[in-house]
């Protein structure tokens, strides 16, 4: 990208009344967590669950019919502990920060592993659209609260053992008893319920949109992705004086209808992001 593309680019950040940041799978991999990979850090945490379980990868575990509490509970202690309690705010995270965090801004992902909130952008301006990996609720669905289990797997962790935790120590609802459960739509359940908090807090962010300069930036989500892109995109069609920006390497997609308020960068978020905050300097 030309010098005057990262100007401009930063020329819109910098004067955006509303940002918009979209992130999904793209941006985790950045910070070194992959979903999908059977990688040298899939097999040096989960080895045993590999050769075990058969697991492939980080997904599989999300996703397994787990067959006891105890094993579900330790695999999503042993991960939660890894990439949650032991995150460190990346370099990706502090420039996304440092564009947006003066802005009035909100954060629509699919990751669930609280990097956002952890690296200290404000809970209540974010939605995590498939749940989260520190949120719990009732595996049954008898009601649909949903509770804080950041604690409880922090305690799990310092008892899991070969891919297990105490069964006494599992969270179990209140009113039925039965075993809590990690709330992420990826789970073996299929029922899993929305934060309407996050929801609530969107729609006041998104009702004040239409008469604002707005910026959507859009970091590591695939072509094919409808669950945060294809919104997006029909958003900024709609809304004539919103600016698009995506990020995302090897794979850009912009429709015709937006491509003179667009700009598509093939390249990883950790230096493109790294070149829009030096130009906004």
């Amino acid at each position: 990208m030309q010098h005057h593309q990262w100007n401009e680019i930063a020329e819109h950040l910098a004067s955006a009344d509303k940002v918009i940041v979209g992130a999904s799978n793209g941006l985790s991999i950045t910070e070194g967590l992959h979903l999908f990979a059977h990688n040298a850090a899939f097999t040096n945490f989960f080895g045993d669950l590999e050769s075990r379980y058969g697991l492939q990868c980080i997904l599989n575990g999300m996703t397994a019919h787990w067959p006891s509490p105890e094993e579900e509970w330790g695999f999503w202690s042993r991960l939660a502990h890894h990439y949650c309690a032991g995150y460190r705010t990346s370099q990706t995270m502090q420039d996304l920060k440092a564009l947006v965090s003066d802005k009035d801004y909100f954060i629509l992902t699919s990751n669930g592993e609280c990097h956002f909130e952890k690296a200290g952008f404000s809970k209540k301006r974010i939605w995590e659209i498939e749940g989260n990996w520190l949120t719990m609720q009732c595996t049954d669905g008898c009601h649909d609260t949903l509770y804080s289990c950041e604690q409880a797997l922090s305690e799990l962790a310092a008892f899991e053992k070969d891919g297990r935790v105490p069964l006494e120590m599992i969270p179990r609802c209140t009113r039925c008893g039965s075993p809590m459960r990690v709330q992420m739509a990826a789970g073996a359940y299929g029922n899993m319920f929305s934060n309407q908090h996050q929801i609530e807090n969107w729609q006041r962010f998104y009702k004040g949109i239409w008469d604002q300069k707005l910026v959507i930036l859009e970091l590591g989500i695939g072509p094919r992705n409808q669950l945060i892109k294809a919104p997006l995109m029909r958003m900024t069609a709609e809304k004539k004086n919103a600016v698009y920006i995506t990020i995302n390497l090897g794979e850009l997609y912009i429709p015709s209808e937006i491509a003179d308020r667009s700009f598509g960068i093939d390249d990883n978020l950790e230096h493109a992001l790294g070149e829009i905050h030096a130009h906004t300097l």
